[in-house]
């Protein structure tokens, strides 16, 4: 009975003791979170109640697992099993506390300063997520060196790995330069303020919104919903459109092709009228001329702002169906028209000349010549 009840009791006890200390920890964290609603870290911290109650049933079992006197033949396996626990589960409550800890920091900055400067707000989002992502790397590589370390095997080669680390790394930097070059772009880019999240960016004439950064890559959400992903050493290298640096004020552009009796000055007035409705126009600016002409229309360039890329889209294609119908109902001559009439040609061109658009020759009616008898 002796050799029964006493395993049961030691790791019984073990696992509830564990058990109930992060329980009542839990129970203490959530009172503090409903006496300081002000800040998050406490509900933060409560994330971790998982890891936290591994961490002490791993460690109240590998040092009362000797008194159970359990698995005596096997008693190295499982207390290495123990040990492999242990620093698994203490690096994943690391990381859940530093996650606590760097989110409710950017929280109270957040609060702070969301209405005088967003774009510094989103610039230390995109650092907060990849300090975040590195912290979680480093303590995850530690976790795995510290497990390897754990077996008498690995001891013994630490040795010779340490003599030959020079050339490992080399090679190893080798074969890896893609991945570390995107490593160090992502900081680059977290760091130097190059592109955040939540920018409006046009990428390979993708136009979309900046959705994630990690390390080495970066997902683009298109206005369509689709995401693109593209490595983060892309920004770094090659030239794109960042529409929310500085300030995310637009100003957007519409073109009409029209014919050359098209009424300008009315079309100026219509302008401001439907831009006067529109509330997605901010009101700093608006304009319209001819940009260009040809043999058969002219081009009619709108000018108009808004306050970032998706009003200034809305501006654009507002005006330009507004604009189109007031045309057609008011003044249907202004659209453009092809040109039938016959071709007249000039003095001295015997009898040929192009068609108006320069493409294929004409033969004009020849006129008969005199009788000389």
């Amino acid at each position: 009975m002796e050799n029964l009840l006493r395993p049961l009791i030691v790791i019984g006890g073990s696992v509830l003791l564990g058990i109930f200390i992060g329980w009542a920890t839990d129970r203490l964290l959530r009172k503090a979170d409903e006496r300081h609603p002000e800040t998050p870290l406490w509900g933060l911290l409560r994330r971790g109640r998982i890891p936290y109650q591994l961490v002490l049933s791993a460690a109240t079992l590998r040092g009362s697992y000797d008194e159970a006197q359990l698995l005596q033949d096997h008693r190295v396996g499982v207390g290495q099993t123990l040990t492999l626990v242990l620093i698994g589960s203490a690096a994943w409550l690391v990381i859940r506390i530093a996650a606590a800890v760097v989110e409710t920091s950017y929280s109270r900055y957040a609060n702070s300063r969301a209405r005088r400067d967003p774009a510094r707000v989103r610039r230390v989002r995109t650092q907060v997520t990849l300090i975040t992502r590195v912290v979680a790397a480093v303590v995850g590589v530690v976790a795995i060196a510290a497990m390897l370390l754990t077996f008498p095997a690995m001891r013994a080669a630490g040795a010779s790995l340490l003599a030959s680390a020079g050339i490992l790394g080399i090679v190893a930097g080798v074969a890896a330069q893609s991945t570390l070059s995107n490593m160090f772009a992502g900081l680059q880019i977290a760091f130097g303020d190059m592109v955040r999240i939540g920018d409006t960016v046009v990428v390979d004439g993708e136009w979309g919104t900046v959705d994630e950064i990690t390390l080495t890559y970066l997902t683009v959400r298109t206005w369509d919903e689709r995401r693109v992903t593209m490595p983060v050493s892309y920004f770094t290298s090659k030239p794109f459109e960042n529409w929310s640096r500085g300030t995310p004020q637009m100003t957007g552009v519409v073109y009409w092709h029209l014919d050359h009796t098209a009424p300008v000055a009315a079309m100026r007035e219509k302008l401001r009228d439907i831009l006067r409705e529109c509330p997605a126009w901010d009101g700093r600016a608006y304009g319209l001329d001819v940009t260009d002409t040809t043999p058969n229309t002219m081009e009619v360039r709108a000018l108009l702002t808004a306050k970032d890329a998706d009003d200034v889209w809305t501006v654009r294609v507002t005006v330009r169906e507004r604009m189109i119908a007031w045309l057609i109902k008011e003044h249907p001559y202004a659209l453009p028209r092809v040109n039938t009439a016959d071709a007249t040609p000039p003095p001295g061109s015997n009898g040929h000349r192009r068609s108006p658009d320069g493409t294929a020759p004409r033969r004009a009616v020849e006129t008969p010549r005199p009788d000389r008898g």
